[in-house]
């Protein structure tokens, strides 16, 4: 089963100076965030990716392109480091479509320009390529309900703002945390049938415009998950990601549980 991830975003509010990396390739101990959200998935058995490129393309093919196993896995070095043994990898059995979408194409449209390499996958999935999560992604497929066209991840909201109750006069009526709120937002792990290219027009986004069109036809699902999810838009949430990751504590990070039984 394939896996779209939009890759094409600047991330403006993670920068810290002005580097012109994309923000999927902002790393996270010695990986881009990209790397955990694709071993992530492989890690439940699905390893064919199509990137949505955008901003920053060459980065993104160059490390790939470039890339070392060693970084990651252990291996025996020999006859004066002109042998090297990989005694595990990472990326050996993936298959990694790179696709130029555009430098400010909406998430709908970048969705369309890579339809054709979605041939032959009725069901596929998609991410935006700046979160992670502990969630069983193949439980999220086994749920998708028949007739529909597809589903999101709907998460309870991570900021740490509070919500100001006012009256009409003005006057405060209360203070209450977002987070203890009844409130979901788009996780943007997303499990999708190719009817979903029914609801989404030239140009388009593929929330604001075809999940809501599928929403309102009965045919969109959002799946509630109150397990670990967190995204990367800003310095304090990449500081975040990378403790836990540095404490050996990160929950996204299946394959190394798996590693350690």
């Amino acid at each position: 089963m394939k896996v779209v991830l939009f890759c094409g975003g600047m991330g403006m509010r993670i920068r810290a100076d002005n580097q012109s990396a994309p923000k999927p390739m902002t790393p996270i101990g010695d990986r881009p965030i990209l790397w955990h959200i694709m071993r992530y998935y492989a890690h439940f058995g699905h390893t064919e990716f199509i990137l949505c490129l955008g901003y920053g393309a060459s980065v993104i093919k160059d490390y790939f392109l470039n890339y070392r196993e060693t970084a990651s896995n252990n291996f025996v070095l020999s006859n004066g480091g002109q042998d090297v043994e990989m005694l595990e990898s990472d990326i050996s059995e993936w298959k990694i479509t790179f696709v130029d979408t555009g430098l400010t194409t909406a998430i709908g449209e970048r969705l369309r320009r890579v339809r054709p390499y979605l041939e032959g996958d009725d069901v596929f999935l998609a991410n935006y390529g700046d979160g992670v999560s502990d969630v069983d992604m193949n439980a999220l497929i086994a749920s998708l309900p028949a007739g529909h066209v597809g589903s999101l991840l709907a998460v309870p909201p991570q900021d740490s703002f509070h919500v100001v109750g006012l009256d009409q006069e003005g006057g405060m009526t209360g203070i209450v945390p977002v987070a203890s709120m009844n409130m979901w937002i788009n996780g943007g792990f997303f499990v999708l049938r190719q009817g979903i290219f029914d609801y989404i027009d030239e140009g388009e986004d593929l929330v604001m415009d075809g999940c809501i069109r599928a929403a309102a036809a009965g045919k969109f699902t959002a799946n509630r998950y109150e397990g670990f999810w967190a995204c990367m838009d800003t310095l304090k949430e990449r500081a975040y990601l990378e403790e836990l990751h540095a404490a050996g504590a990160a929950p996204w990070e299946l394959w190394r549980q798996r590693e350690t039984v």
